[in-house]
């Protein structure tokens, strides 16, 4: 563990090697699990505001979860999340074939929206805790993400690189900066 600003950050996200694999896993991290995908608190008002945007790209069984949920929900754990469909599927998942995908990704890729989609979903599989004084950086490792760990070793792509948009998109450009010369050292 090393510290960059106020992160406490895991050196697993500089060591293991990941690449999603969408034609192995099929977007399972959409659809496997018991609690939705975690949301920041200024998340919550931009789910509720692009929501009628996004409504169209969703499977109704979705549009009724959020419907009868909202947009967001207080999980069992007292965290903020992202509904479930019937416990299982997040409300925002849709399929391209068997290919799980997220509605809101849908409308961002088409200009329509300006949010891409929850950061936790973006960072993935880097998971972020924020505590009263830092945030804990941390490698989630998950068995569906196995194929993603290895065409990661085949390319040779380290977490943090696979995930630099999510990661400036949470902690800013200077952090990732600051990232990459700890990784940098760490190879030395």
């Amino acid at each position: 563990m090393f510290q960059l600003g106020k992160t406490i950050v895991s050196e697993e996200i500089l060591e293991k090697e990941f690449v999603c694999n969408l034609s192995a896993c099929k977007g399972a991290c959409c659809v496997d699990g018991d609690a939705g995908a975690p949301l920041d608190q200024s998340e919550v008002a931009i789910l509720e505001k692009i929501y009628p945007i996004v409504k169209p790209f969703l499977r109704p069984e979705g549009v009724a979860a959020i419907e009868a949920q909202g947009t967001s929900i207080v999980g069992s754990d007292g965290e903020l999340e992202t509904p479930l469909i019937d416990g299982a599927d997040c409300a925002y998942v849709i399929f391209d074939g068997p290919t799980a995908l997220c509605g809101i990704e849908q409308a961002y890729n088409q200009g329509l929206v300006d949010w891409k989609k929850p950061v936790s979903c973006h960072l993935y599989p880097i998971r972020v805790k924020d505590f009263s004084d830092f945030a804990a950086v941390n490698y989630h490792k998950w068995h569906i993400c196995d194929d993603a760990c290895s065409l990661g070793k085949e390319l040779e792509v380290p977490v943090y690189k696979f995930v630099k948009e999510a990661l400036v998109r949470k902690f800013g450009p200077e952090w990732y900066s600051e990232l990459e010369k700890v990784a940098e050292e760490l190879k030395k």
